[in-house]
């Protein structure tokens, strides 16, 4: 980008959980290859620390969703976006990039410039889902957005229809190694290996662990040779060795970032709490199912506003089942073990998902450049 090198450019990031993080970072090791001096402010996790970013407050705060899980933090998120937005405010930056977590980041973006005529231009990153709830989102965001970057390319037409400039970048996950990732040697050789995914969040865990753990009960009954493999979160380690303290079978738990994806490769199938997850396991070409619960009243919301058929983008993206999908009431222990028994005994039934997978993979590729790459550069033109 021409005079780029030339000035230093003060870009405020906001994470509000773990996938927004992994953006974060992903997206500020692309900047400061434009620019190494590149200075960062904002809110992030340890994956954007690790490249620059002083977090203003532990990024956890935020780690919250659903109407009944929201209300006992309120006091606390209200405090986090005027916090925020103050220091907004106070800095000044070239460009805001909030990432994901539309309902806290929008909020700031909001009372930023109602309390201020700063010259900084915002720009959110992960378009909202409008595609599967309400889509009049769409207008709406664009009235205070200078710009979205999107992961998929069915997105950005929804937005540029309303005159806000959108890129489809890719997902970022396609360029962090996955792909040249080889499975990580675990346990025995030859003997089965189950990915347990528990969720990024401690209220998903506390909700969602009971049936999964009664799921691998059953599992481990008509398997008695399997292997668990457990990734997760570092702060998390402790309450997963506690869950599964009582499985007398292997448990292989890993925080290490660095092994994500290989540790993925090594699961023959899995079990997996709805999220980014699902996505990154069908990139790694994973067999597997997707299990949610949430707070009934909640659900109950949701059910009268969501306008999309299933939870797990790779379903969404293809219009059809491709993961089995076992949401609130139909999260039932037995229907989950059967599943997840017939991806690991039958070979066709998992190989028809693998084939799926590969065209899911290609969609979310980047089309032959880094997805951070594009994001960065469109961020940089805003400057």
């Amino acid at each position: 980008m021409v005079g780029i090198k030339n000035k230093t450019p003060h870009i405020y990031l906001i994470a509000g959980e773990a996938s927004g993080d992994f953006l974060g970072a992903q997206l500020m090791k692309a900047l400061k290859k434009q620019n190494p001096n590149m200075q960062f402010s904002g809110v992030g996790g340890e994956l954007m620390a690790a490249e620059g970013l002083y977090s203003l407050f532990p990024m956890n705060d935020l780690s919250v969703m659903g109407v009944m899980e929201v209300l006992p933090k309120l006091k606390l998120l209200l405090k986090r976006i005027k916090q925020t937005s103050d220091n907004i405010i106070k800095l000044n930056p070239d460009v805001v990039v909030t990432i994901d977590a539309p309902d806290f980041c929008f909020r700031v973006i909001r009372r930023v410039k109602k309390k201020s005529l700063t010259h900084s231009k915002f720009i959110h990153y992960v378009a909202p889902t409008v595609w599967a709830w309400r889509p009049k989102r769409a207008e709406k965001i664009a009235k205070f957005l200078d710009g979205l970057i999107c992961l998929f390319d069915f997105e950005p037409p929804y937005f540029e229809k309303e005159n806000l400039s959108a890129i489809a970048a890719g997902h970022p996950m396609m360029e962090n190694g996955l792909i040249e990732a080889q499975p990580l040697k675990i346990g025995k050789a030859a003997v089965p290996k189950l990915g347990v995914f528990f969720g990024s969040r401690q209220g998903e865990i506390k909700r969602l662990s009971p049936v999964i753990l009664e799921s691998l009960q059953k599992i481990i009954n008509e398997k008695p040779e399997i292997e668990l493999v457990i990734p997760t979160l570092p702060h998390l380690e402790k309450q997963i060795r506690d869950l599964t303290q009582a499985i007398k079978n292997p448990v292989h738990i890993y925080t290490d970032s660095a092994q994500k994806w290989s540790v993925f490769k090594a699961c023959d199938a899995a079990i997996a709490v709805s999220g980014t997850v699902g996505l990154e396991l069908a990139a790694c070409g994973v067999p597997h199912v997707i299990v949610y619960k949430m707070n009934g009243l909640t659900f109950r919301i949701l059910k009268h506003i969501v306008t999309t058929r299933f939870a797990h983008l790779a379903n969404i993206m293809a219009d059809r089942e491709i993961v089995p999908e076992f949401i609130q009431d139909d999260a039932r222990a037995d229907d989950i073990a059967n599943e997840v028994l017939l991806l690991l005994e039958d070979r066709a039934t998992a190989q028809d998902q693998r084939k799926d997978f590969e065209v899911i993979r290609h969609q979310i590729g980047g089309k032959n450049h880094k997805p951070s790459d594009l994001a960065a550069e469109f961020v940089l033109k805003q400057i």
